[in-house]
């Protein structure tokens, strides 16, 4: 498989940061209060640190030295919870399950019991003949177990916040049923009625009586409604991610001391195991392929849609699935060390966090519940007592606050918005490390690309050499050696020529290749002692600052820069002994990459550090606006810093040890998933497709991501503000608020599942 599509084994773990902490599972919580109160209750813990998600109803905490500290304190403040096992989201499935099941067993009773009851209210207040005696206690029977059983859950969780000393959404449902049903028993027991008396479309003519049954009623049924229908959304939304996690089969094909290949469940296989995968099949391993040849469709990882060519020795990723052919591979990685597991387990983490917008929200809906519970208790006393209203009118409009206030959809607005956003670029090969990533990707406008391994392959190869006519087998050794301590592009570019030419024939002598004293120069090279010699191997320029090349080194050095090629000279023991001219191709999708940022108003930039002149000619034939030569590997970082001392928000795009410095730096910090483990701890966004389109449509998502965020907002914020004066002021009641809210919830997390379907092409 194409190196472009795969990461060295467990380095994609270790770059992202997902050692350390404990993940766990929350059940009960009802809005971002409950969340709120949790976090709360987890940071109370000594040295713990703790993000809750409400979305996702999974908390993160760190610093924790026993983790059933942490369970005890969730379950002390009224929630279930267990430890999450990564990959394993069986109980908080058939826990989704319970609750979803038990919300729709309570709606189905309400709306059976709400429809002929209200029917019924309606008429027998209207019509004083079809009335009979005990008709009043008759309707009270029948909406009991509408307001009891049915509205339980608003019930329980205001108790519970009650008891904690806190308040949240349910309280003012819980509240506004309560009262509704309250006055209904008193009217029912006293006879109480008035001339503008409110049932729940309109107000009552004279001399009819009215019961607020058909409001108690009707308030828990469409908020039972709203809260079945906005937590099957959530689940809709976090099913994204679930399904990389199924991408994975469960069943492998294990060869056995025999030769046999034996059907073997993925928790039994190990590194070393030897796995066959038939057409049609889906890998189960990360490993090497060590027989057979296929095509590889990795669309469902990496969002590439041309299935990958792979023969022996190519590596084949867990959940890439065999179009056809048939391969045995030697497993490396299983279970959660594959990449696939990694890419879930990184999303997933990602989506634990807050953004900074959804911390203003918990800050605004903290105090936003107990403003209106003063404002419901003073519309009530003042259409009471300096309006004259009948008691049944004034508890009307209080209620009618009451319930239009619920900020729910404020509380949905960020985070369904962002886990859908996060979870959508997961299947494209596009990893969020974090909602900062996102919130940051919204403001670029300027995109720095480094040149080697992301605008061009990074496999470079020797073009042209200058070398000894006799002797070079020993050379060839000693310079080896040398190589084989670098991990740079030119370091494995010049041992693939090496082996090259040792397999053709050109065989050592035999001599002694001990090193030591190895000292890897960035931007300039290696050195060290080889067979008790010094050595480097520099660039041409450093070589040239050193020692005098010679008149025949120094001639052909200019003629391969002209080819704009990378120029290497072989030192050894103070004298130059060759030279070699490496070339790396630009890659095929370069050029319409950077048309694509462009495209989206961002200005390119080319950063490398070869001259001037040939960078200018790279830099022309992929369209960038600018090009930055000549700078170090120290220096990036500094370039990044005075772009944006000039006012500039950037993007850095790189792969190496040297950009990591540069991709911390940046607002925006994007590492293509072949690169240095240390280049991807330090980026924001991990580009996992070989493909440098992701990178503009990693932005797009982003933009795509806020602007709904913005619109979730908008609307969450614009509802509260203008309704509730208009609750206020009595011309909503009590059902129709009750419906708006419960709506309002479910447009929100609709509009966040849109995120699914948007096109992310410049």
């Amino acid at each position: 498989m194409s190196s472009d599509s795969t990461v060295r084994e467990g380095s994609l773990a270790q770059s992202t940061g997902l050692t350390g902490g404990v993940d766990i599972d929350i059940t009960g919580m009802t809005c971002t209060a409950c969340a709120r109160r949790v976090e709360k209750s987890l940071n109370r813990i000594d040295g713990a640190t703790a993000w809750v998600n409400f979305a996702t109803e999974r908390a993160r905490v760190t610093g924790l030295d026993d983790p059933e500290a942490a369970l005890s304190a969730v379950k002390k403040a009224g929630y279930g919870a267990q430890i999450h096992t990564p990959g394993d989201d069986a109980w908080s499935q058939r826990a989704a399950e319970v609750r979803l099941g038990s919300l729709r067993r309570r709606l189905i009773l309400a709306a059976v019991l709400t429809v002929p009851l209200m029917d019924a209210t309606i008429a027998l207040a209207l019509v004083e003949a079809w009335r009979f005696p005990g008709w009043e206690w008759v309707c009270v029977l029948a909406a009991l177990p509408i307001v009891t059983w049915a509205a339980w859950p608003f019930h329980r969780s205001a108790w519970k916040n009650l008891l904690n000393r806190t308040t949240n959404m349910d309280t003012l449902v819980s509240l506004g049923v309560i009262a509704a049903f309250g006055w209904a028993v008193v009217t029912a027991a006293f006879g109480f009625s008035g001339p503008d008396a409110w049932l729940g479309f309109g107000l009552v003519p004279e001399g009819a009586d009215a019961l607020y049954l058909d409001v108690a009623a009707g308030v828990t049924t469409f908020q039972l409604a709203g809260r079945y229908f906005e937590t099957r959304s959530r689940r809709k939304a976090g099913d994204l991610l679930a399904a990389l996690s199924d991408l994975a089969p469960k069943i492998a094909r294990v060869r056995g001391e025999g030769g046999d290949f034996v059907d073997t469940p993925i928790e039994s296989v190990r590194p070393g195991d030897v796995v066959l995968v038939r057409p049609g099949e889906t890998v189960p391993v990360d490993g090497m392929i060590v027989d057979g040849t296929a095509e590889l469709d990795t669309s469902s990882l990496t969002g590439e849609p041309v299935p990958v060519p792979v023969s022996a020795g190519d590596r084949a990723v867990g959940g890439s699935f065999a179009t056809n052919g048939q391969i045995t591979i030697d497993s490396e990685a299983v279970g959660a060390d594959t990449q696939l597991a990694q890419i879930a387990t990184m999303a997933e983490k990602a989506q634990s966090q807050k953004a900074l917008v959804e911390s203003l929200v918990d800050r605004i809906t903290a105090i936003f519940v107990p403003v209106v519970l003063v404002l419901a208790l003073a519309t009530l006393l003042v259409w009471l007592l300096p309006l004259g209203h009948t008691p049944s009118r004034a508890i009307g409009v209080g209620i009618s606050v009451l319930i239009i206030a619920c900020p729910c959809a404020l509380g949905l607005a960020t985070p369904t918005a962002l886990m859908v956003g996060i979870g959508r670029g997961a299947r494209l090969g596009i990893l969020v490390k974090g909602h900062t990533a996102l919130e940051a990707s919204g403001s670029i406008d300027t995109v720095l690309l480094d040149k080697t391994g992301t605008v061009t392959t990074g496999s470079l190869q020797v073009a042209q050499s200058w070398l000894p006519k006799t002797h070079c087998g020993e050379l060839f050794e000693r310079v080896a050696a040398l190589e084989m301590r670098s991990e740079h592009p030119v370091a494995r570019g010049i041992l693939d020529f090496v082996r090259s030419h040792t397999e053709a024939g050109e065989q050592s002598a035999g001599t002694a290749t001990e090193i030591s004293e190895v000292e890897v120069l960035p931007g300039v090279g290696i050195e060290g002692v080889v067979g008790g010699k010094p050595m480097a191997v520099i660039s041409a320029s450093a070589a040239a600052e050193r020692i005098d090349l010679g008149l025949e080194i120094d001639s052909w050095v200019r003629v391969q820069a002209e080819a704009q090629r990378t120029v290497v000279i072989v030192i050894d023991d103070g004298v130059p002994v060759g030279a070699l001219a490496l070339s790396d191709d630009i890659r095929p999708d370069a050029t319409a990459s950077v048309e694509q940022l462009r495209t989206l108003g961002l200005h390119t930039v080319l950063l490398t550090g070869d001259a001037s002149s040939p960078a200018g000619v790279i830099a022309e034939r992929i369209g960038t606006d600018n090009v930055i030569a000549e700078v170090l590997p120290n220096d990036k970082a500094a370039v990044v810093t005075s772009l944006q001392e000039a006012g500039h928000r950037v993007a850095m795009v790189g792969d190496g040890i040297n950009d990591a410095s540069a991709l911390a730096a940046a607002d925006l910090g994007i590492a293509v998933v072949t690169g240095s483990d240390i280049a991807m701890k330090s980026a924001d966004i991990i580009i996992v497709r070989g493909d440098l389109g992701a990178i503009a449509e990693s932005i797009m998502l982003s933009r795509k991501t806020l602007g709904t965020i913005r619109g979730n907002l908008a609307w969450a914020f614009g509802y509260n503000v203008l309704a509730i004066p208009i609750a206020m002021f009595g011309l909503l009641n009590p059902l129709i608020s009750a419906a708006a809210m419960a709506m309002s919830s479910v447009f929100v997390v609709y509009n966040s599942l849109r995120l699914q379907r948007v096109k992310l092409r410049a």
